[in-house]
């Protein structure tokens, strides 16, 4: 993900949730859809989340992925 502020571009979990989530949510995320042969047919963009429902629970499922996350790094960073 590529960061909308200068100040995000560290490389530590919380600042990569943040960035994460406000792209998702403010939407624009460039991408190509491809064929079932895996051929360019166009570009696509994503939307903003703009309903309060939808708001949470992407929130709470990004929350839930970056637990996953801290509990991946710290079993692969024990001795």
């Amino acid at each position: 993900m590529i960061p909308r502020r200068y100040d995000d571009k560290a490389n530590d979990l919380w600042t990569t949730f943040n960035v994460t989530q406000e792209n998702v949510i403010r939407g624009g995320l460039r991408g190509m859809l491809l064929d079932e042969q895996g051929r360019r047919v166009r570009r696509v963009s994503t939307r903003a989340v703009n309903g309060i429902d939808q708001d949470i629970k992407l929130n709470k499922a990004l929350w839930v992925l970056s637990q996953k996350m801290a509990q991946l790094k710290a079993i692969k960073d024990a001795p």
